[in-house]
């Protein structure tokens, strides 16, 4: 289905505004159509935003801004704001919406390729705003450190990947680099692989990351093993392994803090 041959943008049923942070998962009824320059301005998702702020804004709304216009239907023309209500019922809420890949996104009636995409732009923004501090590099204290930095941008992904941060002497992270993709069993850590740009980098040590799309915080024998390995492998080098922190959900593990590094 097309995405939309609507000309309005942002547009809803005057009678069918709703309160802030709205998180209905009511199927959409067929509505009539008002135009937005028919509405009353304190209704207008935009006009709110510039006048009031983000925050007085319902999930759908965000949504309607992000989405543009509506589009049409069998039943006939919708909002933007009902488009993002459609959305939201299909997965039941932002959270779950932020997770989904293209192909999942434009199953929904009225949402193509290009508005899938927005859709992902947007939660892949907010998930760099969230692991970036405020332009100061960072230092390491604690593996809480490591983890929000690269908790938002790794607990969502649909696969594993095993990445190397890169430290100075101060313990300030340099760089980082992603060393494999697809799980610890299927492709396995060379050292020579973590090691090569740690060398390039100068750094003074190294800390290992991957996460676990499961959930699961618990380390595999796989995750064990292949640690101990670089550990082996960092002290031959003179580039020690600080730490390896597996990443599940909104949660971290350290295998430091649980005796696997001494």
């Amino acid at each position: 289905m097309s995405e939309t041959t609507s000309e309005e943008s942002v547009d809803e049923p005057a009678s069918e505004h709703t309160p802030s942070k709205e998180t209905t998962n009511e199927p959409l009824a067929p509505l009539m159509y008002v135009p937005i320059h028919e509405w009353d301005p304190d209704d207008r998702p935009r006009e709110k935003l510039m006048q009031q702020g983000p925050s007085v804004l319902s999930d759908a709304e965000l949504l309607a801004l992000l989405l543009g216009t509506g589009t049409r239907t069998s039943d006939g023309p919708i909002s933007a704001v009902q488009l993002g209500r459609a959305v939201l019922s299909t997965f039941g809420s932002l959270h779950s919406l932020s997770k989904r890949a293209l192909k999942e996104l434009t199953r929904v009636p009225g949402i193509g390729p290009a508005k899938a995409s927005t859709l992902m732009a947007g939660f892949e923004m907010g998930r760099r705003a969230a692991s970036q501090t405020s332009g100061e590099r960072v230092q390491v204290t604690s593996p809480a450190d490591v983890a929000a930095v690269y908790g938002p941008l790794m607990r969502d992904l649909k696969k594993e990947i095993f990445k190397v941060v890169h430290l100075n002497t101060a313990n300030v992270i340099l760089n980082d680099y992603t060393v494999s993709e697809g799980g610890l069993a299927a492709s396995i850590v060379e050292p020579r692989a973590v090691f090569e740009k740690a060398i390039l980098d100068n750094a003074a040590s190294v800390i290992c990351l991957h996460n676990h799309p499961s959930g699961n915080l618990e380390p595999s024998r796989e995750d064990i093993r292949i640690t101990r390995q670089l550990v082996d492998a960092g002290g031959l080098m003179g580039i020690p392994i600080q730490d390896h922190i597996i990443i599940a959900g909104d949660s971290f593990t350290s295998l430091a803090s649980r005796g696997v590094i001494s």
